[in-house]
């Protein structure tokens, strides 16, 4: 069986990770010496988010040289070292890579820039005239997802594409040499002994050829309606079956798994089929509410869409661009208990799971970072108004020591400040403490080995109460409700993600799961 389809993969926001030589950002180095920390933590896998050449305008997804390693986050020699380091202790090493645009500082775009309208240059990007009277006009109605129009003009009165920053023009993959270009770049990291990739905004890459306007005030946001102009293209298909012949030729199940969002169905099913990607994101977990009944559905429905591709199902909790568990649940002591609790049933079900560094340590969104230290583009995009990602970005606390916390050398301000209190949730602090949150995941990511390969029975549904099997003698529960639920007398208690009994020997209470062995 292929390593990932019960894989736990740990994904590491590079920059805010580990410290390695005290300049206050995270690097390879530093991620090398904490591997030991992630054996020890119990997952298969570490997610790198981009360390390729950057001028980090949206934190290294600008890319400018996808073949070698920013000297922000070291060298290639690092990320050598790097995996082999890993491949030493049994971790896979997923390289994220960044597809539907480059930096404009890439040698292509600067090309394009220098060569003029009409060239061969230009054609690998997405160029176009303006509309009105001169050209004043961009060519259609399409907004940015970071905020403000999606085209950016030059002095020679062009035009061209940016669906995130104008500092991110967008490739144009009807250019064969594009394709080209990636596959080249997947090579470049298999060589090097990566395992995979995690293909960011993978629904994106085509647009519809006559870019026609959308003619409506829906924002064309990462969740825009599948096989629009934008989004979710059929020939984006294409491109990831070539890809995956690529990945047969290598040894070791190498895994691509995509950063898919749409709203149909029928189109995520498409990205697993067989022949295109080994996995795609299961973010209804992430984006459902603290609900039964949603979690129920999201279950149902996410097996029933895996089976149907012939994948396994992948789920999501957290990442680097959503707001910290604990806080999207509540914040405070029922934000923590109900972010613990839906881990844990995630952790239960089957097919693979992806974690977010820090959420082990049950870290807070950071809500009070000064304005004139906010790094992430949707700040000064949105004019402002919203304070984008940095929150859940914060780099996270090795120790109790004073800050950085052990993220860095001692005195060294991070590129993000940390927050009062931060220490209070450090690796060391909840290593010492066994009722800790790090001390939950290490017993799920222990105790889940067990479940790989068993079959999955439910989920039932009863009030605010979700049940479901694996096998003959597992079963895990779940209480969204407000009020205590009884467990089943004889069973056996392996895993509870909060206090039990206060009501009684065998009460399950409000926000808590609970794993039990029940023969």
């Amino acid at each position: 069986m292929a390593w990932w389809r019960n894989a736990v993969v740990y994904e590491v926001y590079v920059r805010s990770f580990a410290d390695s030589n005290g300049d206050g950002v995270g690097d390879l180095e530093g991620i090398r010496s904490r591997l030991p920390y992630l054996r020890s933590l119990g997952v298969d896998a570490v997610w790198l988010t981009p360390f390729y050449r950057s001028p980090m305008v949206d934190a290294g997804y600008d890319v400018a040289d996808y073949r070698d390693v920013d000297p922000l986050f070291g060298t290639l020699a690092d990320f050598d070292a790097l995996v082999a380091d890993a491949h030493a202790q049994d971790l896979r090493v997923i390289v994220d890579i960044v597809p539907n645009h480059t930096s404009s500082e890439h040698a292509w775009f600067r090309a394009a820039l220098a060569a003029g309208p009409g060239s061969p240059e230009r054609d690998r990007y997405i160029f176009r005239t303006g509309r009105g009277a001169a050209g004043e006009l961009p060519p259609n109605d399409w907004t940015s997802v970071f905020g403000g129009p999606a085209w950016t003009r030059l002095p020679d009165g062009a035009w061209y594409l940016h669906l995130f920053a104008p500092e991110q023009p967008d490739l144009n993959w009807r250019n064969p040499e594009v394709h080209a270009e990636f596959l080249d770049v997947l090579r470049f990291w298999l060589d090097r002994g990566a395992d995979g990739f995690r293909i960011d905004v993978a629904m994106g890459l085509y647009k519809a050829a006559d870019l026609p306007d959308i003619g409506d005030d829906r924002p064309n946001d990462a969740v825009t309606r599948a096989g629009g102009p934008i989004w979710g293209r059929p020939e984006t298909h294409d491109v990831y079956r070539a890809w995956r012949r690529l990945l047969d030729t290598y040894p070791g199940d190498r895994l691509a798994i995509g950063e898919v969002w749409t709203d149909s169905v029928d189109d995520l099913v498409r990205y697993i089929r067989p022949d295109e990607l080994h996995q795609a994101f299961g973010f209804d977990w992430l984006m459902a509410p603290w609900s039964a009944v949603a979690f129920s559905k999201v279950i149902a429905d996410t097996l029933a869409v895996t089976e149907r591709g012939g994948a396994v199902p992948t789920w999501v909790l957290a990442n680097h661009d959503r707001e910290r568990t604990a806080t999207r649940y509540g914040g405070g002591a029922r934000g923590l208990a109900r972010a613990r609790a839906a881990v844990l049933a995630m952790l239960a079900l089957p097919g693979s799971a992806y974690l977010y560094q820090g959420e082990e340590l049950g870290l807070p969104e950071v809500t009070d970072i000064p304005d004139d230290e906010r790094q992430d583009p949707i700040w000064e995009r949105s004019g402002h108004t919203d304070p984008g990602r940095d929150g859940c970005r914060v780099p996270i606390p090795w120790d109790d020591d004073p800050p950085p916390h052990g993220f860095s050398a001692d005195g060294v301000r991070p590129w993000l400040p940390m927050p009062e209190g931060w220490g209070g949730y450090s690796v060391a602090t909840q290593l010492a403490d066994l009722d800790s949150t790090l001390r939950l995941y290490m017993d799920a990511l222990r105790l889940r080995r067990d479940l790989a390969g068993l079959p999955f029975a439910g989920p039932e549904l009863s009030g605010d109460v979700v049940t479901f099997a694996r096998g003959d003698a597992f079963t895990c529960v779940l209480n969204c409700g407000e009020t205590s639920v009884v467990l089943p007398p004889h069973a056996e208690v392996l895993l509870a993600s909060g206090p039990l009994g206060t009501d009684g020997p065998h009460a399950l209470p409000p926000d808590t799961a609970v794993w039990l062995r029940t023969a």
